[in-house]
């Protein structure tokens, strides 16, 4: 970890501060940089716009892949105020970025009502099973669309 490393994590911690002070959303804050340069950067939001979806790294993530024109970051890396849950990891493997630096960990958040534990133990679990109904339905239309995709010429893959 450089210098530098900590200059962008310490902004992330600052997204956080932000975020939270102002009443938009949790404490969590993230950045994203490429080429040593901060392109995008964001703080939780899911209570000031009523979007369970708006994390500090999917805030952070779509507004990098806006800049960049690409629904990817290569060669980004992106620095959280504290360890990704698992919708964040999800999108965060799906930008596919270098690396990821984080400060505070799961175990922190859960110390402050931020347990994600519960979402580890539903996705291990058979659907069946899950405090989410799940039930299965039109399947065979639902596989139509999926082998137009297959047999597309023009798609772009990801």
């Amino acid at each position: 970890m450089t210098e530098q490393d900590k200059l962008f994590m310490k902004r992330a911690i600052a997204m956080a501060d932000k975020g939270m002070s102002s009443n938009a959303g949790g404490p969590f804050g993230c950045v994203i940089v490429k080429d040593g340069t901060i392109i995008a950067e964001g703080h939780n939001c899911v209570t000031s716009t009523n979007d369970p979806t708006a994390h500090a790294e999917v805030v952070a993530i779509r507004k990098a892949c806006e800049a960049l024109g690409s629904f990817q970051l290569d060669d980004c890396i992106v620095y959280t105020s504290c360890e990704p849950c698992p919708m964040c990891l999800g999108a965060i493997y799906w930008a596919r970025p270098k690396k990821v630096y984080y400060a505070c960990n799961k175990v922190d958040a859960a110390n402050i009502g931020f347990d994600d534990q519960f979402i580890y133990e539903e996705i291990d679990k058979p659907i069946t099973v899950r405090s989410i109904p799940f039930e299965q339905m039109l399947q065979d239309e639902g596989v139509t669309v999926f082998n137009k995709w297959a047999g597309k010429g023009d798609k772009t893959e990801y």
